[in-house]
């Protein structure tokens, strides 16, 4: 299997803390890398953690509040700065665009790289990036202004044969990618050989669902479901569900209740208020709807 990994690069809501970034995360399958959301402060981060961002392809924009793309600009201009010469894909809302290009002209950048947008829609599921190894769909939230999620999942790995059996059969090479696909073999004699005892099953596909910023948004379960790692904003406690709310986000209890809902292996919480200094009780109150539970924190990576 290909490595499979996330690192979060910023993890606070709206404002900034001595320890906590905004959103942002970095997402690794095999050799690519994937940005996810741009708040400000993220090239530090990445600079941080050594982490090579000319790397960086891909870069997903779930919403335009400053504390998910703000960081955009600056790692933008950085790359330009650097010698950057190889193309770079944005994906977000229209109008990210002419942001970007009026930050470009006001400042009479003229970038050495290609900057391409793919505009992303609020109000469907749809499917923005596809290679031979991953594809990525972005799905609407609930929120405020107009807010998508974004799934990456693993396309299925081919089948493996069992060279003890290959050679015992004499099975012609020819017939391998057949195999590889699933079909049983059928012998010169007729005899039928099934696929399940000359191939090894390979391992099953593995997906991470970003869930940005949202209210409780159950409509979001059918895309999510089974997922083998979610993150779920989780900007206030239980006790401020009232807030939560008004302002279009979720509390602890209601991303444990989306998880379990959508029976995902492994839950990580984050976009904390900067009023908790400690995340404990946080965690602590997610965990009794849904144990598997994690507390992202800025530099942490966790295995997919």
């Amino acid at each position: 299997m290909l490595p499979f990994t996330l690192t979060i690069l910023g993890c606070s809501s709206a404002t900034p803390t001595s320890e906590r970034n905004p959103t942002a995360q970095l997402l690794s399958h095999g050799e690519k890398l994937f940005l996810i959301d741009c708040g400000e402060g993220t090239q530090v981060s990445l600079r941080r953690l050594h982490i090579h961002f000319q790397r960086i392809r891909h870069i997903f924009i779930s919403h335009l509040h400053g504390d998910h793309f703000y960081g955009l600009i600056g790692l933008i201009s950085s790359m330009h700065l650097l010698g950057r010469t190889k193309p770079l894909h944005i994906y977000g809302p229209p109008i990210l665009k002419e942001i970007i290009d009026l930050q470009l002209r006001a400042s009479l950048t003229t970038l050495l790289y290609p900057l391409e947008f793919h505009t992303t829609q609020a109000e469907r599921l749809e499917v923005i990036f596809e290679d031979e190894h991953i594809s990525v769909s972005s799905f609407p939230l609930l929120h405020r202004i107009p807010t998508t999620g974004f799934l990456f999942l693993e396309k299925p790995y081919e089948r493996k044969m069992r060279k003890d059996v290959l050679e015992l059969l004499k099975i012609p090479v020819h017939l391998i990618p057949k195999l590889r696909a699933g079909e049983d073999y059928i012998a010169p004699d007729g005899t039928v050989h099934l696929n399940s005892d000359i191939t090894i099953v390979p391992p099953a596909p593995r997906s991470y669902a970003f869930c940005s910023d949202t209210a409780y948004f159950e409509e979001i379960i059918p895309v999510i479901q089974g997922a083998s790692l979610l993150y779920h904003e989780t900007t206030f406690m239980n006790n401020r569900e009232a807030n939560a709310t008004e302002k279009f986000h979720s509390t602890t209890g209601q991303a444990a209740t989306i998880a379990v809902k959508a029976g995902v292996k492994k839950l990580l919480i984050g976009h904390y208020s900067a009023r908790y200094d400690d995340l404990q009780p946080l965690l602590e109150e997610a965990r009794a709807v849904f144990p598997e539970t994690e507390l992202t924190i800025d530099g942490i990576t966790f295995e997919i």
